[in-house]
This record gives structure tokens, sequence and C-alpha cells, in this order.
């Protein structure tokens, strides 16, 4: 390759990096903006509604980690949310009501859990991997439905949001707003800068062809296990956003339909693409709120809006406003 290919090559490099960051970057600020709005429109729902997103976006990021770049569909990752949820109702519920307590408690209980259970299904694959992930689900499901002490099926209510080093920062919504901004934007840089290392090429390659990546000397499967493992201890940390946005607790966390609400998300947006995770939380909680306005089954409504999603829009919402963009551009 001559000098003059080599520039040019490295400044398209250059460019689309700047493109790549154009898009989460607007998104940060839209949301960093919307308590400002809120306060001018006087519609106070929006934080709430806002913040619920950023909390789901979350979980929904550290799924697209496994699920896009991984390979791994993931069918009881809402097991992970519960499992952060329920360290902070039961911390709370014991008088420990700080995060320096239940922040660390909620993402190492996930972690451990993703640690011990990702050992047993990465001995999987394809549909039985979905299988034993929803097992894994589902057990940890009526296992909280039977904590007697702590509510069992009727939940937990906490009595307060956690303090912080003894000080109630997070009792303010807007505070409590802003750490979930702080919190997701900690989520994505991780995984984004998580994707682009040498980690995120072996794991794009263990999805791609397992037999070549194994041929050259990489355990994909420690590659796999350890992504499974960070993926379940970011969405603890949804979790425990989770039971202090809601001050409540409930089985309903891990349910399975949770689980499959989540892989909607990621799928609605576009696998394989952290921004496209954050707009399918939007989207898909946009959707609920919306539609259940017309209708309690909702769901009717919006299943067939999904199918042609997938059908039509390869990339989710993101491949499709980036197919719109290039259509645009080039009628220019």
């Amino acid at each position: 390759m001559s000098g003059a290919s080599l520039a040019t090559a490295k400044t398209s490099a250059k460019l689309r990096q700047r493109r790549d960051l154009v898009l989460p970057v607007l998104i940060f600020l839209i949301l960093a903006l919307v308590p400002a709005f809120a306060a001018l429109t006087a519609q106070k729902f929006l934080i709430d509604m806002a913040a619920r997103i950023m909390i789901f976006a979350v979980a929904a990021v550290a799924l697209d980690l496994v699920v896009g770049y991984g390979g791994m569909i993931s069918f009881g990752h809402a097991a992970f949310i519960g499992i952060g949820a329920y360290a902070v109702g039961i911390l709370s519920a014991e008088g420990i009501g700080d995060a320096v307590i239940a922040l660390p408690v909620a993402i190492l209980a996930a972690t451990l859990f993703a640690w011990l259970t990702g050992i047993v299904c990465l001995g999987t694959r394809g549909a039985y991997f979905i299988m034993i992930t929803l097992a894994f689900g589902q057990m940890v499901y009526f296992v909280a439905t039977s904590l007697a002490p702590y509510g069992g099926d009727n939940g937990l209510t906490i009595d307060a949001r956690n303090t912080l080093a003894g000080l109630p920062l997070l009792k303010s919504d807007l505070n409590f707003y802003y750490v979930v901004l702080l919190a997701l934007i900690g989520a994505y840089a991780f995984c984004r800068a998580l994707v682009a290392s040498r980690f995120g090429r072996v794991l794009r390659g263990a999805k791609e062809n397992p037999s070549r990546m194994a041929t050259i000397g990489f355990d994909t499967r420690r590659y796999q296990l350890i992504a499974y493992v960070i993926s379940g201890g970011l969405t603890g940390l949804s979790g425990f956003l989770l039971a202090n946005s809601t001050e409540f607790v409930s089985p309903a966390y891990m349910s399975w339909q949770r689980s499959g609400e989540l892989l909607v998300m990621v799928i609605l947006g576009g696998v394989g693409t952290l921004d496209g995770a954050i707009i399918g939380a939007a989207a898909y909680l946009f959707s609920e709120q919306w539609l259940s306005r017309l209708t309690e089954n909702w769901k009717v409504i919006f299943g067939p809006v999904l199918i042609l999603v997938v059908l039509f829009a390869r990339g989710g919402l993101l491949g499709l406003c980036g197919a719109l963009w290039r259509r645009f551009g080039a009628l220019r």
C-alpha cells in the first residue's frame, strides 16, 4: 500500500470514529437536558420516564455485549436485575440503607451468580444455551417468591432510597436522575472500550468462527465467560438503580417476560450496536407508555410492529435510520 493510500485509510478511519461518537454524545446530551425541558413544560413525569428508560438501557447495553458481540442469546438476564434489586431491598429491611454497601453487594451478587451459572451455560450452544439461561432465571424467580420474610409473591417495599455515605443525596429526584445518567454513561463507555479492545476482537471472532479462534490458540469459552460475568454485573447495577427508583422490589423483576423485554429492546434498537440498545430501550418503553393508554392489550399492536422491524429494518431502528440517511445523502 502506498503512502498516499495509507494516509487516506487513516483519515477515513478517523472520520468513522468521529461519526461513531456523534450519536452517543447526542443521546446523552438529550438525556441531560430532559430535566430542564420538564421544568419548562411543567411535565415532571418526563423525568421519571427518562430515568426508567436509562435504568433499562443499562441492562440492555449489558445484554447487547453478550448477544451482539458474543453471540450468546440469554433468556434469563432479568435474573441479574432481580438479584441487584433484592440486594438493595434485603439490606434495607435489615437496616443497611447506604449505597456504599448496597451498590457493591448488588453488583457482586449478580456477578457471582453470572459466574456460577455461566460456567454451566457455556457448556452448551444455540437453543440449549437459551433454554438453560431461561431455567436459571426461573429458578431465581421462584426463590424470590419463596422469600416470605421479604414479601414473597407480594414483593418488598423499601422505606427510602439509599443514602450515599450517610447523606440523603439520592432522595432528590433530580439528583437521582443524574446519578442514573452517569451510571448509563459509565456502563456504555466501559462496554464500548471493551468491544474496541483486543478482548472485544477475540469475543467477536469467537462469535463468527469459534473453531478458527480456538485453532490459533484462544480459549474462546474463557473470553465468553468473562463477557457473560461482566454483563451480569452491569445488569445488577441496573437492578440497584431500579430498586431505588421504585422503592420496591418484586419477583416480577426477574420473570422470563422481563428477560424477553430486554431482548426486544436490543433487537428493536439493533443487535451489536451499543447505541441501538439505548435507542431500543427508549422506543420500547415509550411504546408501552403510549399504547397502554389506548388498550391494556397494547402488545397485540406492538408485536406486529416488532415483526416488521425485524423483517424490513436490518440492524433495527439504528440500521433503518442509517439506511434512510444514506439514501437521502445519495439523492442529494
